[in-house]
C-alpha cells in the first residue's frame, strides 16, 4: 500500500498498460481516475480497480483537446481533492513505412496525441501540483524515445519529444516538489503490439528471439515500475528514462 491516501491520474487506462497501472495504482492503496475513449472499456477498467478494494472513477476524454484535459484534472481534483501522481499514457502507434512514404496527416496525428498531448497533461497536472507542493509524473515513452527503429520516423520522433519534455520538466520543477520522470518499454503484450505484429507479419516468437531476455514483456511490469516512480521510495529519481525491455537497448 506504498501510494495510500494517494490520489492517481492516469491518461488511456481503458488498455494495455494504461489499464494495468490502473489498477497497479489501485493495488497500491491510492484512489484512481483513469480516462479515455472507450466508455465501455472504461468500464471494465473500473470493475477490474474496485476488486482491489480502491475507489476510482472514469472520465470519457480525449488526450488531444485541451479542453477535455483540463477538464480531466479539475474532475480529478473536485472528486478526491487533491493530485499526488498521473500518468500519462495516452498515446498512439504509426505505420511502418520508410520516412518518404509516411503521410503527413499521420505524422500530424502522432504528434497531436503522443507530444501536444502530453504537453497538455503536464501543463495541468503542474499546476495543481504546485499548489499542492508535491507531485510525481510519469510519461510513457518506449524503447523508441532512446534509440531508432527502421520505418517509424514518425513514432520515434514523438518518443524523442516525450523524453525531451520529460527531462526539460523535471529541471524545471525539480525545487518545488514534482518530479517527473519516464518509463521506456520494448515490445509488451498489448493491443498495439498486435497491430504492429500484424503490419509486420510477424508473431511473437519473432520478437522474443530478439530480446535478451528471450521473452516479450507484460503490461503489469511496466504498470509496477509506474507505481515505484511515483513512490515515496523513488524520492530522489527525477528527469530519468526507465527502460523495461527486456535488455534490448543495452544490446
Amino acid at each position: 500500500m506504498i501510494l495510500q491516501n494517494k490520489v492517481a491520474l492516469v491518461t488511456g487506462g481503458t488498455s494495455g498498460i494504461g489499464r494495468a497501472t490502473a489498477i497497479a495504482f489501485g493495488a497500491a492503496g491510492a484512489k484512481v481516475v483513469f480516462s479515455g475513449r472507450r466508455d465501455a472499456e472504461g468500464e471494465k477498467t473500473a470493475k477490474l480497480i474496485r476488486e482491489t478494494g480502491a475507489e476510482c472513477l472514469y472520465v470519457h476524454s480525449d488526450a488531444s483537446k485541451e479542453e477535455d484535459i483540463k477538464a480531466l484534472v479539475q474532475k480529478t481534483v473536485a472528486t478526491y481533492g487533491q493530485l499526488d501522481c498521473a500518468f500519462n499514457n495516452a498515446g498512439i502507434d504509426g505505420s511502418f513505412k520508410p520516412l518518404h512514404e509516411q503521410s503527413i496527416e499521420d505524422f500530424d496525428n502522432l504528434m497531436a496525441i503522443n507530444v501536444r498531448g502530453l504537453f497538455l497533461c503536464m501543463k495541468y497536472e503542474i499546476q495543481q501540483m504546485l499548489s499542492q507542493g508535491s507531485g510525481a509524473i510519469v510519461n510513457n515513452s518506449s524503447t523508441s524515445g532512446l534509440v531508432a527503429f527502421p520505418e517509424t520516423s514518425p513514432y520515434v520522433a514523438s518518443k524523442h519529444a516525450v523524453m525531451g519534455l520529460t527531462r526539460s520538466a523535471a529541471l524545471d520543477y525539480a525545487k518545488q516538489g514534482i518530479r517527473v520522470n519516464a518509463v521506456n518499454p520494448g515490445g509488451t503484450t498489448t493491443e498495439m503490439l498486435d497491430r504492429a505484429f500484424r503490419q509486420l507479419d510477424i508473431t511473437a516468437d519473432d520478437l522474443d528471439s530478439l530480446v535478451p531476455m528471450g521473452r516479450i514483456g507484460q503490461a503489469t511490469e511496466i504498470a509496477q515500475a509506474v507505481v515505484f516512480l511515483c513512490s515515496d521510495a523513488a524520492s530522489y529519481i527525477t528527469g530519468q528514462p526507465l527502460a523495461i525491455d527486456g535488455g534490448v537497448t543495452a544490446s
